[in-house]
């Protein structure tokens, strides 16, 4: 027979860290929104639905590129950390790149590599935030909103993002200075 005395303790010892696991995770998240350093990346076109995880816009970025000197030194999926700058337009660009932690500095992403093209010495990066979820009753409006940007081409869309230690939060994606939510919410089709 099992002792009730055990049982208590272990039970309330799985409560604890059915709370704590994903406080923990929002609470990362959160310290990565209010003390990360906050870039702006142009996007690219692409968006599709998936009917597992919800409605959302698939982000493609412009500057993903970092030219390397040993191409056969990196393979896809590879770890790389990067630092940024902006560019005189205000929007992020790589500024180093490394295999390992950078020191002295808490404004670092861990990306992955997502192909390399030997013959150009260049090293194609994935960033992790490359979905922006929204609800369901706003989510074609914008999708249609952020489509139609990307194919006039007389707009500007970027990405306004927090990275802190590594990690990263997609905070809004913007058509022109406006948020998605209130382009689509604006948005009526031509």
């Amino acid at each position: 027979m099992r002792n009730p005395k055990l049982l208590w303790p272990a039970f309330v010892l799985v409560i604890l860290a059915q709370l704590l696991v994903p406080g923990k995770m929002v609470w990362d998240k959160e310290m990565v929104r209010i003390a990360g350093t906050e870039y702006k990346f142009r996007t690219a076109p692409f968006d599709p639905r998936d009917p597992f995880r919800g409605k959302y816009i698939d982000l493609s970025y412009t500057d993903t590129a970092i030219e390397v000197e040993n191409t056969w030194l990196w393979g896809p999926d590879d770890v790389v950390y990067l630092e940024f700058s902006t560019d005189p337009d205000g929007f992020a660009q790589i500024e180093s790149y490394s295999k390992t932690i950078p020191t002295g500095t808490r404004d670092y992403l861990l990306a992955h590599v997502e192909y390399v093209r030997g013959r150009d010495s260049i090293v194609e990066i994935r960033y992790p935030f490359d979905r922006l979820y929204l609800e369901e009753s706003k989510a074609e409006a914008a999708e249609m909103a952020y489509r139609s940007a990307l194919q006039n081409g007389d707009q500007t869309t970027y990405a306004r993002v927090a990275i802190r230690d590594g990690d990263a939060v997609l905070q809004d994606v913007f058509i022109d200075d406006v948020s998605i939510r209130e382009a689509a919410a604006n948005w009526v089709e031509d």
